[in-house]
């Protein structure tokens, strides 16, 4: 694994997706307004997120492609849910799956984002950017222009 060598990076680079600062902590809510999901997505320049029943179960995925096929559908997003539209696969990883077991399920998968279960729960979604980053050995610091 070709990685630098930075404060705050493991020796050899990260190894695990528990040890990677993801950068979207989304989680929608299946009652959610569908239009509110939209422009969430839109204003945080993510992809999707998970959406959680009323419990915080996983319950599915929205993304930007599940929305656009609602519109396309000529669907009124003011008039659903995140739960109408999400994909209702559930994949995802934990915090102990390996960064190179978690790029191949999403290259696999074609998934731009992987919810990450902590504790049984969906607490975060790691993103391709996030596992680039870290198998080459950068920190959440390149994405705040503060690297040393």
């Amino acid at each position: 694994m070709t990685t630098l060598s930075r404060p705050g990076v493991p020796v050899g680079g990260f190894k695990t997706v528990g040890q990677i600062r993801a950068t979207n902590d989304l989680i929608f809510l299946r009652s959610q307004n569908a239009m509110g999901v939209a422009v969430e997505l839109l204003s945080t320049h993510t992809p999707g997120a998970p959406v959680v029943d009323e419990s915080g179960e996983f319950i599915g995925f929205v993304s930007e492609f599940d929305l656009l096929r609602a519109l396309e559908a000529k669907k009124d997003l003011n008039k659903l849910t995140a739960g109408d539209v999400m994909a209702k696969d559930r994949i995802s990883v934990t915090a102990d799956t390996s960064v190179d077991e978690a790029v191949k399920l999403m290259e696999e998968k074609r998934l731009l984002n992987l919810p990450v279960k902590v504790n049984g729960k969906v607490a975060y979604s790691i993103t391709r950017h996030d596992l680039l980053r870290a198998w080459i050995g950068l920190g959440i610091d390149i994405e705040t222009n503060s690297a040393p």
